[in-house]
């Protein structure tokens, strides 16, 4: 693109501004130097937007992949410092890293920042994430052995301490996170005993049917899985060390590491006082990306993208969706920048994707398998090890979880967008005969009668 094409575009853009600020002059500030901020700042300056971009970040390090971070670099076969995502232009951008935001005031249109600076803006993306959910207790967090796998620093840490090859680690929640983090134990031949207080992994985002045969899964590959049950208190030796856990359940764990995989806390704190829709799941906003206020009015200069936002999906409009992956932060951000310059005309109605890989096995879900109320084997075989789950709330397919079938997927993203009806009839040659519908509840003493077949 000449730069001719790039500021008639930009002028077309900011064509409402000509009389006041041009493009040239604009300001645009995005908190949060990572994946989702990354992409913003890409896909203001592919459409021609010529003006000033300051990136905040709280990291000292520039953006970098973190799904590598429990798969590839706990394991040893990356190192952290690989895992930086690649620049594919030049953002001509000022980077600010190693201090966090603090503050936002609306009305002076400022961010005030932790080193006590402040910047001025025209156009505000948040994207500060989340971070990793701490142990609770903070002197048995500070233990030497306990850690988080959220940061690049947290991950080069822990992939030198199961490089030491310590007798045995405890995997504290068995989310995704969790999950891949035992596989990787296994992986190199470590000792790993993972609690969960839920009935089996995975059970928030995929329910408890997959999430047994995630279960089995975990004891086949010699995981020791305590469910049921969670940890009451780490304890250390005279010297700060970390030495054993014990359980609710009244059972003590030797361990030299512990990985804190409890979820993840948005980064929200810094936006108190700003007038913003901000809650736990993060903050809200419009389908357009435009942060919301209290009274659900959208402000059209303050932008959110990413795990810290929070916002509408057609498809889904029993709640708010608050989705933290990869795919969902770089597509987000791409509307959020559409907006800065176009206003709302594009819409961020992507269907969430994500993936996991754990004791080799390729697990790869579309939709929203959280929100669904049955779910059913479609094709495949749990048994074989290879099959598709469609999931449904109230007659209409809401999401499908594929395992070692990722090629599957695309037909069901199809069949979610057009709402279609649960089970889905598909005629495959690899599907059972007949199709058996498994209610999901919220607790169920019978956990047999929940088994995926």
């Amino acid at each position: 693109m000449t730069a001719e094409v790039k500021d008639e575009r930009a002028q077309r853009l900011f064509g409402d501004r000509r009389y006041g600020r041009s493009a040239d002059t604009e300001h645009v500030v995005i908190a949060g130097a990572s994946l989702a901020g990354l992409h913003a700042a890409e896909a203001l300056r592919e459409n021609g937007f010529g003006g000033r971009i300051t990136l905040i970040g709280a990291e000292p390090h520039p953006p970098y992949d973190r799904p590598a971070l429990s798969k590839r670099v706990l394991s040893g076969r990356l190192s952290a410092d690989d895992t930086g995502l690649p620049g594919s232009r030049d953002l001509h951008a000022q980077w600010r890293l190693g201090v966090a935001v603090q503050s936002l005031d609306r009305r002076t249109r400022t961010v005030g920042l932790a080193d006590g600076a402040s910047l001025e803006y025209d156009k505000l993306l948040i994207a500060t994430g989340a971070r990793a959910r701490s142990w609770p207790d903070a002197a048995e967090a500070a233990l030497d052995g306990v850690f988080g796998v959220r940061t690049r620093d947290d991950a080069r840490e822990l992939a030198a301490r199961l490089a030491a090859r310590p007798r045995r680690v405890l995997v504290i929640g068995s989310g995704f996170v969790g999950s891949e983090t035992a596989s990787v134990c296994r992986e190199l031949g470590l000792e790993v005993t993972v609690v969960e207080r839920s009935p089996a992994p995975l059970t928030g985002a995929l329910g408890v049917p997959a999430g047994i045969a995630a279960a089995e899964l975990h004891r086949r590959h010699g995981v020791d899985l305590r469910t049921g049950t969670s940890v009451l208190a780490l304890e250390g030796d005279g010297a700060g060390r970390l030495c054993r856990a014990r359980l609710f359940d009244g059972t003590a764990l030797d361990v030299d590491v512990t990985v804190v995989a409890l979820g993840a806390v948005r980064n929200v704190e810094w936006l108190d006082g700003s007038g913003l829709a901000v809650t736990g799941r993060g903050v809200h906003c419009d389908p357009y990306c435009r942060a919301v206020d209290i009274d659900g009015h959208p402000d059209d200069d303050v932008l959110v993208a990413g795990d810290v936002a929070c916002w509408p999906h057609p498809l889904f409009d029993d709640a708010p969706l608050a989705v933290e992956h990869w795919d969902n932060a770089v597509r987000q951000a791409r509307v959020a920048a559409a907006t800065m310059l176009h206003g709302p005309v594009r819409a961020h109605t992507a269907l969430p994707t994500f993936w996991s890989n754990q004791f080799g096995v390729n697990i790869k879900v579309v939709g929203v398998p959280s929100r669904a109320d049955q779910v059913a084997v479609v094709q495949g075989s749990v048994a074989d090890g290879a099959f598709v789950a469609a999931y449904g709330r109230s007659g209409r397919i809401v999401g499908a979880l594929a395992v070692d079938t990722p090629r599957a997927l695309d037909a069901y993203a199809a069949m979610i967008a057009a709402r279609a009806s649960f089970p889905p009839r598909l005629n495959a040659a690899d599907g059972p005969d007949p199709v058996r519908v498994v209610e999901l509840r919220a607790s169920d003493d019978d956990s047999n009668s929940l088994v995926l077949q």
